[in-house]
């Protein structure tokens, strides 16, 4: 990752004070404990829960071979990470900060970093996998929707098909990931037709080829003239700096079409970048750059050396991003709409960034929701590496070995201090509808008549939420097809040293 943060968020690091005082390039570490030298150090130094877990603490170990010792007790770098972490399945006490459910670390940071810029092993088939609704092992999926020009769409995969079984076998929650998420490049998906919930093979398959894909986020942006509105719709998938240049085009396109309400479609987005949800806020809603957008709260040695503003992120009019050397790779002004209001589409699978930018304007405009309820990620990410100062172009970069950590360094929350760590529920924890969609008639996205859009569309036109809950039963949902890419269900921020 590129470790930068946006304008007025730099945060500066005194190293000597942060990290315990002992690196990987000192005698004394064993080849074969590197990584796990560099797990226990990464998150001495920035895990937000540091000072929680008592095998973490700056005091636990006196010298390098008293390390190595405890190193050696684990039978690989993620049966350490995992130990090392303030879970309930570690025994520790929920405290105010909660419990860590979102740090992960990767053995390939290439194919993270290309996580997170939308570049992903894929079919080009995005889908959400629910349990039978008769059967308690039984597993279907659904297609949400094809990237364009990949395999799926080739092939002719579309939005709403079900399917149950891969390569003739039965998808159940003991299976499916190795067998959708496995090593396999090719992947034969069986039919379905819905029945309920309970899912019959139609006897249709459709074989299909994992590949490189790179998605653009910025899935659809239209105007939609309804009830004497100009509706601005946007489905927003994923908060990729990569094309921060395309989404600042999207609302040049609402900004000249005179849009005066808008719809923001994050249903499938599980977040990325804060600098990017930063941006959408500042398109959103025309702010003045001293407002504030954001609040940090790091672990207890990083707040010690951070002065106050380094820990606001504030509202922004321009894009300013640079590469890891400091380099302008796209600087422009943001195209804001200045809107009073704005609508959300939104559910289970929308996390982090995306719950992010709800949470950061609803002080400053009327934020109303329609959907399901969202994750309730309020926490963030950095990348670390295996060099002294944990960047991927810092001294010393470990080439042994591809391992990178992405644990939670920070809590982040609105200029009010409010966060929802169970999430945001339509019509509860702001104005809105709660609806479901529904498996069997999922309609086509961007389409007026898609049942969440329609229902929004209504919502903005006579002001109606109609009725509060649908009829359609929710199944509960075990994954995803974002949730198996390295990013998941991320929210990072760019970090600079």
């Amino acid at each position: 990752m590129k470790f930068k943060l946006f304008p007025k968020v730099i945060v500066f690091f005194i190293i000597s004070v942060l990290f315990f005082n002992c690196t990987k390039s000192e005698d004394g570490i064993p080849e074969n404990l590197e990584i796990e030298n560099f797990v226990w150090r990464g998150l001495n130094a920035y895990y937000l829960w540091q000072n929680d877990v008592p095998d973490l603490a700056d005091v636990r170990f006196s010298n390098q071979n008293q390390i190595n010792s405890y190193l050696e007790g684990f039978s690989s770098p993620e049966n350490l990470f995992d130990n090392l972490l303030y879970t309930e399945a570690n025994g520790y006490p929920v405290n105010e900060k909660g419990y860590d459910r979102f740090s992960w670390i990767v053995d390939d940071y290439v194919a993270l970093e290309n996580s997170f810029q939308g570049i992903n092993l894929s079919t080009g088939m995005e889908f959400g996998l629910k349990r039978y609704n008769s059967s308690t092992t039984n597993v279907y999926g659904y297609v949400r929707y094809v990237i364009p020009t990949t395999n799926a769409e080739i092939k002719g995969v579309e939005r709403g098909m079900i399917f149950n079984t891969i390569n003739g076998t039965q998808l159940t929650d003991t299976n499916y990931q190795n067998l959708l998420f496995g090593t396999n490049s090719n992947l034969e998906i069986g039919l379905a037709d819905y029945n309920a919930g309970n899912p019959n093979t139609n006897g249709t398959t459709i074989s299909l080829t994992k590949e490189i894909v790179t998605e653009n986020p910025v899935a659809i942006s239209k105007v939609i003239n309804k009830g004497g509105k100009k509706i601005g719709y946007l489905l927003y998938n994923q908060f990729s700096s990569s094309f921060d240049g395309e989404l600042n085009a999207a609302f040049n396109d609402f900004k000249t079409e005179l849009v005066d309400k808008l719809i923001i479609d994050l249903r499938y987005n599980g977040g990325g970048s804060v600098r990017t949800a930063t941006y959408l806020g500042s398109m959103i809603s025309t702010q003045p750059t001293d407002n504030i957008f954001s609040k940090q709260v790091w672990n207890e040695k990083a707040m010690k050396v951070f002065t106050p503003d380094n820990l606001i992120n504030y509202f922004t009019n321009e894009i300013n991003n640079t590469d890891e050397n400091g380099s302008v790779i796209l600087q422009e002004p943001i195209n804001s709409l200045n809107l009073t209001s704005v609508y959300f589409i939104v559910s289970g699978s929308t996390a982090s960034a995306s719950e992010l930018v709800i949470n950061a304007l609803r002080p400053y405009i009327d934020v109303k929701l329609v959907g399901t309820t969202t994750v309730g990620k309020q926490v963030g990410s950095i990348t670390l590496y295996d060099s002294e100062d944990y960047s991927r172009t810092g001294a010393d970069l470990n080439t042994n070995h591809t391992y990178a950590m992405q644990p939670i360094v920070l809590k982040i929350s609105n200029k009010d201090d409010q966060d929802e760590i169970n999430g945001f529920t339509p019509g509860v924890t702001l104005p809105g509808i709660q609806l479901e969609e529904d498996y069997n008639n999922l309609g086509e996205l961007g389409d007026p008549t898609e049942p969440l859009l329609a229902r929004t569309i209504t919502y903005i036109t006579t002001g109606s939420k109609g009725d509060f809950k649908t009829n359609v039963e929710e199944y509960s949902e075990i994954y995803n097809s974002k949730l198996a890419t390295p990013a998941g269900n991320n929210m990072y921020v760019d970090f600079k040293k």
